[in-house]
């Protein structure tokens, strides 16, 4: 007989995806969260994919450390719904976390956020809108 795997319940792999987003965006690996917890990178790793679930204690102690509330986590989880417009809240914020989770997403965070200068920031906004126009044009 075919042993039967369990899949991972959708809410531990979005959770678990939650802390690997926070984690990279921090620039923290899985060894510094790891020891910050008391455990192997190993029990991050699967964490992060969500083939362990993360108890309540634990998750208090990981929001803590990567400075996020514990809601942060549950953020657009799968089956939330909290108002008629969910669904198109939820792709537009999916495609920011895929975004954020991304290598060049990441570095444009990191990059953006240490411009001091407002006006810089707008300038630079408003010259990405404007590549972004001209690619749809080519």
């Amino acid at each position: 007989m075919i042993e039967n795997k369990k899949k991972p319940n959708p809410i531990d792999i979005h959770v678990g995806s939650r802390i690997r987003l926070r984690r990279t965006m921090l620039g923290m690996s899985q060894e510094k969260l790891g020891e910050s917890l008391g455990i192997t990178f190993q029990q991050i790793q699967k964490y992060e994919k969500g083939t362990n679930r993360v108890g309540a204690s634990r998750l208090q102690n990981i929001s803590s450390i990567l400075n996020v509330p514990v809601s942060f986590f549950f953020e657009d989880a799968p089956g939330e719904q909290s108002n008629a417009t969910g669904m198109a809240e939820a792709s537009s914020s999916n495609y920011v976390v895929d975004f954020l989770s991304s290598s060049e997403g990441l570095q444009l965070n990191r990059a953006f956020v240490k411009i001091a200068d407002p006006k810089v920031r707008r300038r630079l906004v408003d010259l990405v809108k404007a590549l972004a126009a001209e690619a749809e044009f080519e």
